[in-house]
């Protein structure tokens, strides 16, 4: 039985670029529909809009989403404006500065059961903390609580896995799977796709971003993703066969044509007969042109997946035996806390490492400490990816002069036919980065690390903001990747198909996974 219906949905830009085009769509009761597409393609716009969220500040759209059900909304993080409450004034109150009800204190069983579903001690109930003092995953479970508190009949989770360890992630995963009601979530974990979904949304912005599409599945993500990569090969091959044979087509008919026209152009003018025939010959060569042309205009087009990364790191060989990183650390300390102690990491040749740990265990701090200690000894060319891309981007600045070292025609020439390889429009190559999405910026910082050809990579959160479409593309250039990587990282596909070597951090030190 349909809970939720769309019908005709289009969604436009102020600037008139489509999003989504006639899409209609059905939600029955024991869906789990995943939202997937690169960044940037409106997965959030569209979640919105099925909730109800007003977005027309930024998008306009016609069309009609139906539903009589109560829809529940979670949002990619909380509210600034609410980082100051404590965790019961959240889940009750509808705003910041809004009075609470007297009946939501007769609640507290209710609100009890709440927390124990997603995984919270009642005892935060007590405490004055404010929410701004919780991780990232504690932050994601009470910010569910909130949503479940008023009762939905589906669920719209907006990038739950969002700064989640890997413990909170397979929390999550048992929380999606175990409950009754319907929903859609957007999401970038593959591991996370492949376990919980049973049906697949896809948005696409295909010929440059000129051509808006959808793709709905009712099979999960990892039927989705074979059927997908079995009708781009199927049809790049008819279109490579069609483009062949047209081909030989036209070299036949350019041979005719040259043949008619140099008879046309030799005939005796004695032979009035003759020229007449050919006359008429050429008109039939020329109908035969215009078939040729009406042809080529039907023959099936090459698929070019928006999410192609034609990019690659050149062939850097590491001595093995080289010694990158022997590494030691009595204490690791965040604004006087100490978080760790005895911390040592040996790390050599094309060792790529990651560091896995609890949210609020150091991994960042300890990653940058690294970063300073590999700078330091000046034996290697480091490159840093950070998890927040501003440290090291200026965000004021267009794609290719953030690229460019010379300034030159010959490198900017090149930046492009790069930036063109991840498919950017040259509208997006030369206009600011603040424009561009998170999955935008990260492909440029991977960009610039090719660029100067590293010998090592330091690597925060590599995966966390592309599409899971492009993860495993990105994936297969670390695992090609000569030189070595350090990195953090929650990202199970990542974390098992890159590295090597698994190092757990936690309050006794950094200890090597077996």
């Amino acid at each position: 039985m349909p809970v939720f219906t769309v019908n005709n949905l289009c969604i436009s830009t102020l600037k008139g670029r489509f999003l989504l085009k006639d899409f209609s769509f059905t939600l029955n009761q024991n869906d789990k529909i995943a939202l997937i597409g690169e960044e940037g393609n409106g997965k959030s716009t569209l979640l919105k809009i099925l909730c109800g969220i007003d977005v027309s500040d930024y998008v306009t759209f016609t069309g009609s989403v139906n539903t009589d059900e109560k829809c529940g909304y979670l949002p990619q993080k909380i509210d600034d404006d609410w980082l100051e409450v404590s965790v019961f004034d959240y889940l009750v109150k509808e705003q910041v500065n809004s009075e609470i009800d007297v009946e939501h204190y007769g609640n507290y069983s209710q609100i009890y059961s709440i927390l124990k579903t997603v995984n919270l001690d009642s005892s935060i109930l007590d405490e004055e903390r404010p929410i701004k003092s919780f991780s990232g995953g504690e932050k994601v479970k009470i910010a569910m609580a909130k949503v479940l508190y008023h009762e939905p009949d589906i669920l719209f989770l907006d990038e739950p896995t969002n700064d989640l360890d890997l413990e909170t992630l397979i929390w999550l995963e048992s929380f999606i799977n175990g409950i009754s009601l319907p929903m859609v979530f957007i999401s970038h974990d593959e591991a996370l796709l492949e376990n919980c979904s049973n049906g697949i949304l896809h948005l696409e912005q295909l010929k440059r971003k000129q051509e808006a599409k959808i793709t709905y599945s009712h099979v999960g993500y990892k039927e989705y993703v074979g059927e997908r990569l079995h009708f781009i090969e199927r049809n790049n091959m008819i279109a490579a066969k069609e483009k062949s044979e047209y081909q030989k087509q036209m070299e036949k008919y350019r041979q005719i044509y040259q043949k008619v026209d140099y008879q046309q152009a030799t005939i005796s003018r004695q032979d009035p007969h003759g020229g007449q025939l050919l006359k008429k010959k050429m008109h039939a060569v020329k109908a035969l042109g215009r078939k040729m042309e009406e042809k080529r205009e039907n023959l099936t087009e090459k698929f070019e997946p928006e999410e192609a990364i034609n990019i690659f790191f050149d062939k850097t060989v590491i001595n093995p035996n080289k010694v990158i990183l022997d590494y030691h650390l009595d204490e690791l300390e965040v604004d006087g806390k100490k978080l760790s102690h005895d911390i040592e990491l040996y790390v050599k040749g094309s060792d790529k490492v990651c560091i896995i740990g609890r949210n609020g265990s150091g991994k960042t701090t300890l990653l940058k400490k690294i970063l300073e200690e590999l700078k330091n000894t000046g034996n290697v060319t480091v490159g840093y990816m950070p998890q927040n891309y501003y440290e090291v981007m200026d965000y004021s600045i267009s794609p290719v002069e953030y690229l460019s070292v010379e300034g030159t025609r010959e490198e900017t020439g090149r930046i492009r036919t790069y930036l063109g390889a991840l498919k950017f429009t040259t509208e997006e190559m030369t206009h600011s980065i603040s424009d561009l999405s998170e999955g935008q910026k990260c492909k440029i910082l991977l960009l610039n690390l090719i660029l100067k050809k590293c010998d090592v990579l330091v690597l925060d959160e590599p995966t966390r903001n592309l599409s899971p479409l492009s993860n495993p593309q990105v994936r297969k250039m670390l695992i090609d990747f000569g030189g070595c990587i350090i990195s953090v990282s929650h990202d199970r596909k990542y974390i098992e198909n890159v590295c090597n070597k698994i190092c757990q951090l936690d309050e006794n030190g950094l200890r090597e996974m077996v």
